[in-house]
């Protein structure tokens, strides 16, 4: 029976067939027969590389659809065109070393980058080459072209386009590099000038079957010899778990002390002697990255394809918030072998270590995980939430959970340096959050019913500086005022911003006409108004001025205000009402307790603020380094404190 030669599909185009008889003289075979093919991409010369949109499959389709219907043996292309994912049955055999993999320009008049005038017309297929171009020469015109090699330089010949950019060993294979004016310094695709061999995945229907066998002559062949793969080494992305380094897997550990390469970042321990060529730092964290996630992607790029052994070790598991997934797509792309080795994620650690479960058959049935710092705050509906990387907005998530229903008595913890000897927790509510600043990272925010399970055996350390405290910061003094010299009924509203108003106002036995409408600003300045007897018509939702603004900003033109409040007032609140009348009382001030005592600030979980006063003072009693080095939660009540609070 005679031997059947081996079937080789190709587009049809000169520079495929010469890649056709390259890739066969380096396998060493001579016996085989060329199937030519039209693509997608080939028929649409229409469409432009440079569109978004454009299936990945583009150049390929018809070449996987030939060697699947088992028209072909196997297929050679350009191995930048290959898409990833390869389709389900097709398989990578060989990648080439490959030729030059720079960019050239072919231009008229024998001209170069620097020397062709402003306005020429330079055409391209790349969206790559194209910023790659803009880059260098804003003031020449990108012109996107299609076509092979030869009906892109006629182009250049007809005066269509004053110069293009083409790969290098695409002139060099058709011997047409005595076009080229100049090579340029671009950066360029990483499988530029490779050849691609593809053929039929091995097939196997049980454990014990005999695979689907390689197209005639091919083990003969030297396709797996000369595959560049074979030199390749091979990434792993390992959990390194939540930061005690006896977390770590018996996996990870071996593969640490086999790597020729460690990347490793901040969420993870490195050992005494851990640092040199071998260990690379490549962290991130929140306003301070050493490297750019490109950047960290190339560098195991690089590595591996330098035939090392690469540990890219990842805090937590890293799959869970740890770019994992990109890393995985960015070399898989470029041919790179990449293995995941799982890690306990911080999540996990967190419900052990706190004792906190994260799922409970009585409280809770599900779980969310959510990355705290993105655009807009995520709220899931699930039983527990838990926010990864939120310190700096847990003001943000406590309000986004309010507002979308959940309530301001829900509880929360955040967590500090999980499973670390300075693993912290501060218990809280969404109410708190509302209003609040934290600085201490890394953090894990948990919110659901089953962080009550544990807070009630915990007592968190508050400082609380308001006047009622025992640790006031500041004084409260009644001013005298005159209440036989004020027409009370000449007011629409009798506003009240605090407690303390109520009682400096009340004290003196005002009476107040029924027709005149009585406003607080938040519950607590209603229990006061209470006190005395009196229900407000309004309660402002919020301890801020914000809330009395948005009530008055339907109300007629002109109404007629009176404000109670204390001597240093809210220029915010004046502004916010300047479209009617309105007339300041001054009932009490508020000024720095000169007895107040200082105290450890390290040893609160808490300080909590009543208003921006209390801030003031609490700035003029402690150190800036004592104020920066506070790592607990900050609670302000209400939005103006806040605002106060983020002053300092």
């Amino acid at each position: 029976m005679e031997k059947r030669k081996i079937r080789i599909v190709s587009r049809q185009s000169p520079l495929a067939l010469l890649q056709v008889e390259e890739a066969m003289s380096l396998a060493g075979i001579t016996d085989y027969e060329v199937i030519k093919t039209t693509s997608y991409g080939d028929r649409h010369k229409e469409l432009s590389l440079m569109d978004e949109g454009l299936v990945a499959d583009f150049f390929t389709r018809e070449l996987d659809e030939a060697l699947l219907e088992g028209r072909a043996d196997i297929a050679v292309h350009s191995a930048k065109d290959l898409p990833y994912p390869l389709p389900d049955g097709i398989d990578l055999l060989a990648l080439t070393e490959g030729k030059d993999s720079s960019d050239s320009l072919v231009a008229r008049d024998g001209l170069t980058l620097d020397t062709l005038p402003a306005g020429s017309r330079i055409g391209t297929s790349s969206a790559q080459r194209k910023a790659e171009l803009l880059n260098v020469r804003g003031d020449v015109e990108v012109v996107p072209i299609r076509g092979t090699i030869e009906e892109r330089i006629a182009l250049v010949d007809d005066g269509t386009v004053d110069a293009l950019i083409v790969a290098t060993c695409a002139l060099d294979r058709l011997g047409l590099l005595h076009r080229a004016t100049e090579r340029l310094s671009f950066k360029t695709h990483p499988l530029q000038g490779k050849l691609a061999i593809t053929g039929l995945k091995l097939r196997y229907e049980n454990e014990t079957a005999t695979p689907t066998k390689r197209p005639a002559g091919y083990e003969n062949s030297k396709i797996s010899t000369y595959d560049v793969r074979r030199r390749y080494g091979k990434v792993y992305l390992v959990g390194y778990g939540p930061g005690d380094p006896e977390l770590i897997t018996v996996k990870g550990q071996r593969l640490l002390q086999e790597a020729d390469v460690v990347f490793y970042d901040d969420l993870t321990f490195v050992p005494v002697n851990g640092k040199g060529n071998k260990w690379l730092y490549v962290g991130k964290r929140s306003g301070r990255h050493s490297h750019s996630q490109e950047e960290i992607n190339e560098l195991m790029y690089e590595s591996a394809i330098e035939g090392k052994t690469v540990v890219r070790l990842k805090g937590g598991d890293p799959m869970v918030f740890a770019h994992g997934r990109e890393e995985i797509d960015y070399l898989k792309s470029r041919l790179v072998d990449v293995e995941v080795v799982p890690g306990i994620s911080s999540a996990g650690a967190l419900a052990s270590l706190t004792q906190i479960p994260l799922t409970h058959r009585a409280v809770a049935r599900s779980v969310a995980f959510v990355l705290g710092h993105s655009k807009e705050i995520q709220t899931p509906d699930a039983d527990t939430l838990l926010y990864y990387m939120g310190g700096a907005r847990v003001s943000e998530i406590a309000r986004a959970l309010t507002e979308s229903g959940r309530s301001a008595e829900t509880p929360a913890a955040l967590v500090t340096n999980v499973s670390l000897p300075t693993q912290r927790t501060i218990y809280t509510t969404l109410g708190e959050m509302r209003w609040a600043t934290f600085k201490a990272t890394p953090v894990l925010i948990i919110v659901g019913e089953v962080v009550a399970l544990e807070a009630k055996a915990h007592r968190p350390r508050v400082y609380d500086t308001s006047s009622t405290s025992d640790t006031p910061l500041i004084k409260i003094t009644h001013l005298p005022f005159n209440t036989m010299n004020i027409d009370y009924s000449q007011y629409n509203y009798i506003v009240f911003t605090s407690r303390y108003g109520v009682r400096a106002f009340y004290e003196v036995n005002v009476n107040v006409p029924v027709n005149v409408k009585i406003i607080s600003v938040g519950s607590v300045t209603t229990a006061e108004l209470r006190k005395y007897g009196v229900e407000p018509f309004f309660e402002s939702p919020t301890q801020s001025a914000r809330g009395i603004i948005d009530f008055f900003r339907d109300k007629p033109r002109g109404s007629r205000i009176l404000l109670a409040r204390s001597d240093k007032g809210l220029r915010k609140l004046i502004d916010g009402l300047s479209q009617h009348e309105v007339t300041d009382l001054a009932v009490y001030t508020n000024t720095p307790n000169k007895e107040a005592v200082r105290q450890d600030l390290t040893q609160y979980d808490k300080i909590v603020f009543g208003s921006p006063s209390g801030v003031e003072a609490f700035r003029s009693l402690y150190t800036e380094e004592e104020i920066n080095g506070y790592e607990g939660l900050i609670i302000a009540k209400g939005e103006t404190t806040y605002e106060a609070i983020q002053e300092i």
